[in-house]
């Protein structure tokens, strides 16, 4: 089966239960401070779980496009992605527990659909603790579609539980469903979440029964939803018999472009292996970032920070394959070419793909030049060292002044009969990314989605300042990202230059306007093609259900957006810009922040 019959087969499958297919989401999450990309299918659902009204309904299917960063440095291996597509189905509110599990296994073991034999399936369900009790539920519905016990395993909090997204809210128990590849058990303790590959996950059901309370303890929630996903690239690998994702019909157009650009073949040598598919996973995943609706471009800071890391390690492993000179866009052109119909999006912007490639490859490749010639002034002093190794905090200096991989510095230690200190070199990176992750945890503070009174009045605020900066500025202003956080908000809009002081000072006025008035917020569920009518502001790029929540600020704004909001203006305090500067060309970027009275 190829990604793209699975994607498919499981769409129609739920669409045949009830379910309204809606769009997939941009990568880069709307007013989320908690990540900088789409970690998961649910990740753009989180409101609609925690309570909002979907205007599409109860009942929700989708394919959704996600991007995780924390096992870059995995990547190479035989199974890690740093981008992915997660396949999902929702209950707001509608169904629970049995139904979720009936379509589940229908999918699975049905021979129009998935025909994995049932005696093939294990699964797990929550063993229960001392604040909630164990899932006899779940077990009961899988013994009674003839999963046997010895195949139903309860597991603890720390596998089989999800949420909340912060210190409270919604949460609940999951069951995962586990493939047995056949071979042989690791040990009397083996079972479905074991790591020795006897058992494959190939699907999670998530049943949000429950609120977690500040007191830590846990209520009964009156709306239950259930939110499943199922990964592609894992499920292709497995229904085929792969052992590898990068074995699959999703993997091979890519890998056979690097084999041309390289002259490498796949399957030969593991390390030129491991370089081929860290250049297919980067690539890929570099294209989908900068081919997203809120499109990133490679900096030194958030999102664009990592984008420039793939960017670059894909350049590094291109020249440990013999590559000379710029090829990324080459690798590009197979991605866009082949996820051309379920992101079209992606495709309407390939020249911008290619050339943001070619320019971050260009930079890179200079660096790389700079980080030679500094280490050819240092090789003078190096060479009267008669122990011939390269202290480990020069080569740190290297890497973290100029950019330049420890692995190349290395390289040209061994061409000048040095080693370099690697140890010495690990504790000063391993030093450098404490401190990075000390200053992260500032951005991922606070859980999914936090819809917190203060938040929500920075989210409504975002409105009025996309408003008055039209207003002052002219009507090509349009928003180009936004994130918002407890404590400020960031918006980035499309303007050709500088705001002056007095177009600034303007806006504020505008936007303490509206907050003085108290206008009421008022939301209505309307067909897409009639907010546009009515002159709803919708976000350029983005793909939008069929039905749409447009949002009214009085008669000042208007604007299709999944909320939250304030119900009236009045109270949200004193908006004041505290900077306008440069987010890239054409596109600048205003911090805000609402100072109470």
């Amino acid at each position: 089966m190829t990604a793209d019959e699975l994607r498919s087969k499981y769409i129609e499958f739920f669409k045949s239960k009830g379910h309204v297919e809606i769009s997939g989401k941009s990568l880069v999450p709307e007013n989320d401070p908690t990540v900088l990309f789409t970690t998961a299918g649910m990740h753009p659902l989180v409101p609609y779980l925690m309570g909002e009204t979907h205007p599409a309904g109860q009942r929700l299917t989708d394919y959704q496009k996600c991007i995780r960063t924390g096992d870059i440095d995995e990547v190479g291996d035989s199974s890690h992605l740093t981008f992915f597509e997660m396949l999902g189905n929702w209950s707001l509110g509608d169904y629970f527990k049995k139904e979720a599990i009936f379509f589940s296994f229908e999918f699975l073991t049905g021979k129009d659909y998935l025909g994995i034999p049932p005696d093939k399936i294990s699964v797990t369900v929550f063993a229960g603790d001392s604040s909630v009790p164990r899932d006899d539920e779940s077990a009961g519905i899988w013994h009674s579609l003839g999963i046997p016990e010895e195949r139903i395993h309860f597991l603890p909090r720390s596998d089989n539980w999800w949420g909340p997204a912060g210190e409270t809210g919604p949460c609940g128990p999951d069951t995962e469903m586990f493939i047995d590849t056949g071979i042989p058990a690791c040990g009397d303790s083996c079972r479905p979440g074991c790591h020795c590959g006897k058992y494959i996950e190939i699907w999670n059901d998530v049943f949000m029964q429950y609120n977690k309370l500040k007191d830590g303890t846990y209520e009964k929630l009156s709306r239950k939803c259930v939110d499943t996903g199922m990964g592609i690239e894992r499920t292709v690998a497995m229904l085929n018999g792969k052992k590898s994702v990068y074995d699959t019909d999703i993997f091979r157009p890519v890998i056979a472009a690097v084999e041309s650009v390289s002259g490498k073949k796949y399957g030969q040598n593991e390390d030129n292996d491991i370089s081929i598919r860290i250049i297919c996973d980067h690539v890929r995943a570099a294209t989908f970032i900068i081919g997203d609706p809120k499109s990133v471009v490679p900096s030194n800071v958030g999102a664009g920070y990592v984008l420039r890391r793939l960017i670059r390690r894909a350049v590094r492993h291109g020249r440990k394959l013999g590559i000379e000179g710029e090829f990324l866009s080459k690798i590009s052109e197979v991605v866009v070419r082949q996820y051309a119909v379920p992101y079209p999006e992606v495709a309407g912007k390939a020249d911008f793909i290619y050339a943001e490639l070619k320019a971050e490859e260009a930079k890179f490749l200079q660096t790389l030049k700079k980080g030679e010639a500094e280490f050819e002034k240092m090789l003078p002093n190096l060479l009267k060292n008669p122990r011939k190794v390269i202290p480990g905090r020069l080569a740190f200096k290297l890497y973290d002044t100029y950019g330049f991989p420890i692995e190349l510095t290395e390289e040209l230690a061994s061409e000048n009969g040095f080693t370099v200190d690697r140890e010495e070199f690990n504790e000063a990176f391993k030093k450098h990314q404490e401190l990075s992750r000390v200053g992260g945890d500032q951005i991922f503070k606070g859980g999914l989605a936090d819809h917190s009174e203060q938040t929500t009045a920075y989210h409504t605020a975002t409105h009025l300042l996309h408003q008055a900066l039209s207003m002052v500025l002219g009507s090509h202003v349009a928003q180009k990202g936004s994130n918002i956080t407890a404590e400020r908000l960031r918006f980035d809009f499309t303007h050709p230059q500088a705001m002056t002081k007095e177009e600034i000072a303007r806006v504020e006025q505008i936007v303490n306007e509206q907050i003085k008035a108290d206008l009421p917020v008022t939301m209505e569920v309307m067909p897409l093609e009639k907010a546009k009518k009515l002159g709803a502001r919708a976000l350029f790029g983005e793909k939008y259900e069929n039905m749409v929540k447009v949002y009214s600020i009085g008669n000042f704004s208007k604007e299709v957006c999944g909320g939250p909001h304030v119900e009236h203006t009045g109270g949200m305090g004193v908006f004041k810009i505290q900077k306008e500067q440069s987010s890239s060309a054409g596109v600048r970027r205003i911090r805000a922040v609402l100072i109470k009275e």
